[in-house]
């Protein structure tokens, strides 16, 4: 079978096992759980087969016209080089483990048919998104996501929270998808085809004739997609949706989507440095403000969600300065551990029998109770920290060395300006990210909450999967040496400098939010906690500093909103409210967008209903009314008829008299 017959297979498997359990999921339940595996399995298996075929050399290249449209023409092209070959096996992989864990964590839901499937069609629009060589065909994997999205995130849709979650994720991405769309028209248009290799050679060529503007387009879909500043708000409240769902979404499709699309036509972005510099720029804002924003919340998904916009805007930081490898090669380790991060806390969700409480503060005991989320977990924290010799390591130290490269002047494509920007937010960012990995580690399984009901023994199903991506999390930073050669030959070996800080802060970052937590555990311990549970309670729920200094006065702002231990707030202080809603980006949206839209909407409502309504009532009340009055003409007596039909004839003749007297 040849190479591209396989790469073919590979999104199509999915997509009938997709069909297949929307068409025979209800009616053959005992088929759901074969069609939900097996396909994604099988995908897995080809994908590997495509990637060793391709073995990062030549690329794979194949068309053929899908349809004539007279002018740029479509085709159903695939173009796999050595990033998409690798990034394919990382879809297959992410989502065999979901599949094969949702069997356990959904295995009483009777929604799960539909869900499967939902799952399916998800991997094959990400594999299609990952394979295609025509830009057309590709939009439409990214939009399938798009819906697939939209259902799964609202997959509890009797709750409000999912509901809104799910609309709120479709609106924020399609409002980037709209400039996106005229981004690739206009991109087609300068290259004459909507086929990426086209697209490359003009760009080679210098064709292209407004390249500023058309990244720009194209960096707002990107935002959407991958949940980067200021289009990222829609990713934290996406956790409304099942846990797999978020593993998923998070490590391997939708937000990987919009870094996979920059890396795949990267000469498009580095043909104008505006957009260079302003993709570095939405990079460094993303970076600092989600890590400072993951070291305020509560929940622990919501902490993982932060986490990734973060991460991503790691990945977009090594696209701002040229250095695509690095961007991929991070995208490969981060698909890995945090998949496993999401799913170790579906384990840990799973067991208190409930999404309510996966609030850390609310955890206790359950390092026992769940080793082996425990201990898959802590290997990728320690990623997630890029800890020396975990894979998050060398992959973040891949785009420190790529952005340190560029700083310094000796990047062939990327500003200095950009490279700077990148580093120093890279640097800051590691800081944070290795506070934020600690306080969760140290809340979730270290804290002193209310001990959660245990629900049992967790299916094998779903700590299997844990161990099997703790592997990668453990150990994918080792192949540093073997993936140049996948990577257009770039070296991705850490270096010295960005190495010693990058780890120096990590470390400092670690060290201290476990001194703050010491420290406020031991406050924590002094504060009499039944009057601030009833302050608490009084209060609905946020415990205000001033309440717990009314107890505990050495205590102050270190106070906490369910757990007074949490370092959280000690280390970010008066940033903490702010941090803990997402800096009010929500509110300003609200403010710039929903309100006026709302008001005119009610505008709009009381024109149609008082004026255009009072116009068409009026329409049809005036011929009612006169036909009214000549009902009441029509009485059926006929000595009446023939006294009106007198007077008329009177009237008649009293006005021809006049008539004829004025006229003489």
């Amino acid at each position: 079978m040849t190479t591209t017959t396989l790469a073919v297979l590979v999104p199509l498997l999915p997509f009938l096992g997709a069909a297949a359990g929307l068409l025979l999921g209800r009616t053959i339940p005992g088929l759901v759980r074969p069609l939900a595996v097996l396909p994604t399995l099988a995908a897995l298996v080809l994908a590997v087969l495509v990637a060793t075929r391709q073995g990062g050399g030549a690329d794979i290249d194949s068309a053929t016209e899908l349809t004539p449209t007279g002018s740029v023409p479509i085709e159903l092209a695939l173009h796999i080089d050595g990033f998409g070959a690798l990034v394919a096996v990382l879809v297959g992989v992410v989502a065999s483990c979901v599949q094969i864990y949702s069997t356990g964590y959904l295995r009483d839901d009777p929604r799960y048919p539909s869900y499967a499937a939902l799952v399916s069609l998800f991997t094959s629009a990400m594999l299609l998104v990952v394979y295609s060589g025509d830009l057309m065909v590709l939009l439409v994997g990214w939009e399938i996501m798009g819906i697939c999205s939209y259902f799964l995130v609202g997959h509890y849709w009797e709750t409000p929270e999912a509901r809104a979650a799910s609309l709120k994720a479709f609106l924020v991405t399609k409002l980037g998808d709209v400039p996106f769309l005229i981004g690739l028209f206009a991109l087609a248009v300068d290259a004459g085809s909507f086929r990426i290799t086209t697209v490359l050679a003009t760009v080679a060529d210098g064709g292209l004739d407004h390249p500023t503007l058309i990244a720009l387009l194209l960096l707002a879909g990107v935002a959407g997609k991958s949940a980067q500043f200021p289009l990222h708000t829609w990713l934290p409240d996406a956790m409304a949706g099942p846990t797999p769902v978020s593993a998923l979404i998070h490590a391997a499709t939708m937000v990987a989507a919009g870094v996979y699309f920059v890396a795949r036509l990267l000469p498009v972005f580095a043909a104008s440095a505006a957009a260079l510099v302003v993709l570095a720029v939405m990079a460094a804002v993303t970076m600092a403000g989600s890590a400072l924003a993951a070291l305020a919340q509560d929940d622990i998904k919501r902490v993982l969600a932060y986490s990734t916009i973060g991460q991503l805007g790691y990945l977009t930081g090594a696209l701002a300065v040229g250095e695509r490898g690095a961007a991929v090669f991070h995208l490969l380790s981060h698909g890995a551990f945090k998949a496993l991060l999401f799913l170790g806390a579906g384990v840990i969700i799973h067991a208190a029998g409930t999404n309510s409480l996966a609030a850390m503060s609310r955890m206790k005991g359950l390092r026992d109770r769940v080793p082996d989320a425990f201990w898959t977990m802590t290997v990728a924290l320690f990623a997630l920290a890029a800890i020396p010799p975990f894979s998050g390591f060398f992959s973040k130290e891949a785009v420190l060395g790529a952005a340190e490269h560029a700083a310094t002047g000796h990047s062939e494509t990327a500003p200095t300006a950009a490279g700077w920007i990148v580093l120093v937010a890279g640097l800051l960012t590691a800081l944070l990210t290795a506070a934020y990995a600690t306080r969760l580690w140290l809340l979730a399984f270290n804290g002193k909450g209310a001990e959660a009901p245990d629900h049992g023994r967790q299916p094998v199903t779903m700590t299997a999967v844990l161990w099997v991506l703790a592997v990668p999390s453990l150990a994918f930073g080792l192949t540093v040496g073997v993936l140049p050669d996948w990577f257009d030959g770039h070296e991705l070996t850490p270096t010295l400098t960005t190495s010693v800080l990058g780890t120096g802060l990590a470390l400092v970052g670690g060290l201290v939010t476990y001194g703050a937590w010491r420290h406020t555990t031991a406050l924590a311990a002094r504060v009499p906690m039944g009057a601030v549970a009833a302050d608490a309670e009084a209060d609905g729920g946020l415990v205000e500093a001033e309440a717990i200094a009314t107890h505990a006065p050495a205590y102050g702002d270190v106070a906490a909103a369910h757990d007074p231990a949490d370092p959280g707030r000690l280390l970010l202080g008066p940033l903490y409210r702010h941090a803990a809603v997402g800096f009010h980006v929500d509110a300003v949206y609200s403010a710039l967008f929903v309100r006026p839209v709302q008001a005119a909407a009610s505008l709009v409502r009381f024109l149609d209903r008082e004026v255009v309504d009072t116009y068409v009532r009026g329409a049809g009340t005036a011929p009612r009314w006169l036909g009214t009055a000549v009902r009441r003409a029509q009485t059926g007596n006929v000595q009446t008829y023939l006294s009106a039909l007198l007077a008329g004839t009177v009237v008649l003749a009293v006005a021809a008299v006049l008539v004829a007297t004025v006229g003489a």
